[in-house]
């Protein structure tokens, strides 16, 4: 299989990465922090150092970098940790459910919440934002980028609107992390990524980054391997908000993959990759039946793109592209906001999103097949 999938799960990993997990697991067996051993000891030692990796990659402190499952359980701490009685929060129009749902959950008890459209002009998109402050606005949460479409979203300018109102800014790097350059500086003061996407890291890892300056209530309280003879959870980071044994390997594999990132360059990924966007694009707005869902007006586009082809589903036609041995991901992809502001409800798109591991030759294949596919729908 020929994998354009990588908005979902980057594949293949970099053999650095495979590398680092492999000697996590068989040399950083220890848990780390909980235990006076070498073992545990040079366990911490390499976790802290991954750590420090992401902290330096994203202009941090490392104790304000906090390992979580993934980018859901990232946005969900920052979201439901901020959050206070009563509050009002504001989302985006192409919001992923991993800040609806949370949001949404919030708002049936006293929190509320409103949408604001994202447009094809960052002055309007940020005007739109604007206008929904209101003296109970604490959060604005909203992605960096769409996990459907690619549009990237003015945030440091939604950043410097949070800053002036005092309003805590939350944003979903999950699809913009380590394609484009993303750092607290940007005024971003809660930063949540996946750290199996674009960070090449293995699944079951995420980042949780924060400038300090808000207070995240802890979603669960645990073992944190400190301040043990205390009945409430330590108050500081990264304990507070890292109950339990954490995802070692994983961590470890997470910081090989920045490094990796770090070494190649993003402006080369970013580069590589909306090239081999602009060559999908530009082939297949040609064929009849083919709808592609970008806007020439938008200013930027991360590289993810969306189409369909007529008389067909997109799972559909994702199953047949599948049969072909390409995999891209048809549906609503976790995103009914963006869907809906697409105008692509029920049935969605097929999604199209490369890897800096994909080339051009495997990009004219694709081509080729959805030519196939659409000739055939006929």
């Amino acid at each position: 299989m020929i994998n354009f999938d990588n908005s979902a799960t980057s594949f293949p990993k970099p053999e650095a990465v495979k590398k680092a997990v492999f000697e996590a697991m068989n040399r950083y067996g220890g848990n780390p922090g909980r235990s006076g051993h070498r073992i545990s000891i040079e366990t911490a030692e390499a976790v802290y150092s991954a750590r420090s990796a992401v902290a330096d990659f994203f202009g941090a402190e490392p104790d304000n970098v906090v390992f979580t499952l993934n980018c859901t359980h990232a946005l969900n701490t920052a979201i439901k940790g901020t959050a206070s009685e009563g509050c009002h929060i504001i989302i985006s129009s192409l919001e992923h459910n991993s800040v609806l749902r949370p949001v949404y959950a919030l708002s049936k008890g006293t929190c509320s919440y409103s949408i604001a459209q994202v447009s094809h002009s960052d002055s309007e998109t940020l005007e739109n934002f604007s206008r929904l402050i209101t003296p109970h606005t604490r959060i604005i949460a909203c992605t960096l980028g769409s996990n459907v479409t690619g549009q990237i979203l003015p945030f440091t300018g939604i950043a410097e609107l949070c800053k002036k109102h005092g309003i805590c800014f939350i944003a979903d790097g999950a699809q913009a992390c380590g394609v484009i350059p993303v750092s607290l500086a940007d005024g971003i003061n809660i930063l949540c990524a996946a750290g199996h996407k674009s960070l090449y890291g293995p699944s079951g890892t995420g980042l949780l980054v924060t400038d300090g300056k808000y207070r995240i209530r802890p979603l669960m309280e645990g073992g944190t391997g400190s301040a043990s003879m205390e009945k409430d959870q330590p108050d500081y980071l990264p304990d507070s908000l890292e109950s339990g044994t954490i995802n070692t390997s994983g961590a470890i594999g997470l910081g090989a993959g920045i490094g990796f990132v770090r070494k190649l360059g993003m402006d080369r990924i970013y580069s590589h990759e909306s090239k081999l966007c602009r060559i999908f694009v530009n082939e297949i707005k040609n064929i009849g039946r083919v709808t592609v869902y970008r806007d020439d007006r938008v200013k930027s586009y991360l590289p993810v793109v969306s189409f369909n082809v007529e008389g067909l589903s997109s799972n559909e036609t994702a199953a047949k592209l599948s049969d072909m041995g390409f995999a891209l991901r048809g549906g609503l992809h976790c995103s009914g906001l963006a869907h809906t502001s697409l105008g692509t409800v029920p049935d969605g798109t097929v999604r199209f999103s490369p890897s800096v591991f994909n080339t051009e030759k495997e990009v004219h294949a694709l081509v080729s097949a959805v030519k196939n596919i659409a000739e055939e729908a006929v």
